[in-house]
């Protein structure tokens, strides 16, 4: 779908899940590519080797906390000394599920400092280099809640819908950026609904219980409430959607949020 050989892309909370999905399919279209996240040195060298495996003629390993712009900032440095991010996808995330009634000051902050603060840092540093070389992509992982709301989700859905808001600025500030032929500067999110992550495990083998153990039919009565086609996705599904964008071709979508979420956000 696109050749990204000589490309090198960053892809934030990517050892497992939608993260090393996209890292895998970046790395297939031949680009280099920097994984990060939470892990062992053992977790490291296993996802660094399958992304290599994947197709990446070289990958790195970082393990920035989200949380310290100090540390941000010196990842986003070595990535500009190991060629420069072509390829931003912010993906890093975490989420607690809480009433207002029960939430406290330290949940919020820590919810909006991994997955809106940490993404403002890592484009501010990336933008400029991608401007000046006249191609890149951020593609900023934002989740249904970047779209409408969910009870129990305040500081989630705040920060999903801020990196929406925060997407679209940068977009127009950097709309001019390259030529269609380099393919220009974007930034768009991708907004999945349920997807087949270790995260859902839980709550599907909760409704399956309740039908004889069929899986199909927990996940079908689990996503009856809200993903019309009660069809998860698979992270490939998402790393083939993030590849698009990288491709030339996609140098006037920008300022976008592409939903991947069976109708949910079409009700």
């Amino acid at each position: 779908m696109s050749d990204l050989t000589g490309k090198t892309a960053l892809v934030t909370g990517s050892v497992q899940g939608i993260g090393l999905a996209i890292a895998k399919s970046l790395a297939g279209a031949g680009a280099r590519v920097g994984v990060h996240g939470l892990a062992t040195a053992d977790q490291a060298a296993e996802v660094v080797a399958a992304v290599k495996a994947a197709g990446a003629p070289e990958a790195r390993f970082f393990d920035a906390n989200m949380r310290d712009v100090a540390a941000i900032e010196a990842m986003m440095q070595e990535v500009s000394d190991w060629g420069g991010a072509d390829i931003l996808v912010n993906n890093a995330g975490i989420q607690k599920t809480a009433s207002y009634a029960e939430l406290d000051a330290a949940t919020w902050e820590a919810i909006i400092d991994v997955n809106l603060s940490g993404a403002f840092h890592t484009m501010r540093k990336a933008l400029p280099v991608m401007a000046e070389k006249g191609y890149g992509r951020v593609i900023n992982i934002a989740s249904v809640h970047g779209l409408v709301a969910s009870v129990n989700k305040a500081p989630y859905v705040a920060s999903k819908f801020g990196l929406v808001g925060m997407s679209k600025v940068a977009a127009l500030e950097y709309a001019a950026a390259g030529t269609k032929a380099k393919g220009g500067v974007t930034v768009n999110c991708i907004a999945p609904g349920w997807t087949e992550t270790a995260i859902i495990e839980p709550q599907v083998a909760a409704r399956a219980a309740l039908h004889g153990g069929d899986r199909d039919l927990g996940i079908a009565d689990l996503l009856a409430e809200k993903q019309p086609t009660r069809r998860t996705s698979d992270p490939s599904e998402i790393g083939a959607l993030a590849l698009w964008l990288c491709h030339p071709v996609a140098h006037n979508v920008t300022g976008t949020t592409i939903p991947v979420d069976g109708g949910w956000t079409a009700q």
